[in-house]
């Protein structure tokens, strides 16, 4: 179908009322022609995954003008069977299809030098797991990590010298003490 209101003057004639009752849902599943006026905007929202999460947006039912309590499901099942030829695709069918681009396949992280974390640790810990080297949750792994680090830490000689000749250089004084900006 071309356009969200012929969807929803078809579920009209199926569930009773009118198509305003059932244009927001309608609107919803094809709201990503606003970024890609092709069919492949279908993937965003035109699937299994897609009907419960439209579920989620609208609730479980809506009630028609007519008084009936008509399942938001029954009308996303309706959608996305009018646009895809009778049937309802999993989000694999379509995420299957999407021709790999190198952009695509290696994120950048940049690397930095030191033992302090830098950036979100959730994208390491999902390195991870992607790589198969880890199955920890992320607090898991991050308490791992910290107690590896701690290790490595006292296993170096450089670290424990350094550590063994510090000596602390500095005082907390009265706030008098602090250099204060005049203005």
């Amino acid at each position: 179908m071309a356009h969200p209101l012929h969807h929803a003057e078809s579920s009209a004639r199926k569930f009773g009322g009118v198509p305003s009752d059932y244009q927001a849902v309608h609107d919803w599943f094809d709201a990503s022609k606003e970024h890609l006026a092709l069919f492949t905007h279908r993937a965003l929202r035109h699937h299994a995954q897609g009907l419960f999460e439209a579920e989620r947006v609208f609730g479980l039912t809506l009630t028609n003008s007519a008084g009936r309590e008509i399942p938001v499901r029954w009308i996303g099942e309706q959608h996305v069977r009018e646009d895809c030829q009778g049937r309802i695709p999993s989000m694999a069918d379509w995420l299957r299809r999407i021709q790999p681009e190198p952009w695509m396949a290696n994120g950048h992280i940049d690397r930095h030098s030191g033992s302090e974390p830098c950036g979100d640790p959730r994208f390491a810990w999902a390195s991870e797991v992607a790589a198969g080297r880890t199955v920890l949750g992320l607090k898991d792994w991050m308490a791992a990590r910290a107690t590896q680090a701690a290790q490595s830490a006292l296993k170096d000689p450089a670290f424990c010298q350094l550590n063994a000749a510090r000596k602390p250089d500095w005082k907390i004084g009265p706030l008098e003490s602090f250099p204060h900006h005049s203005t």
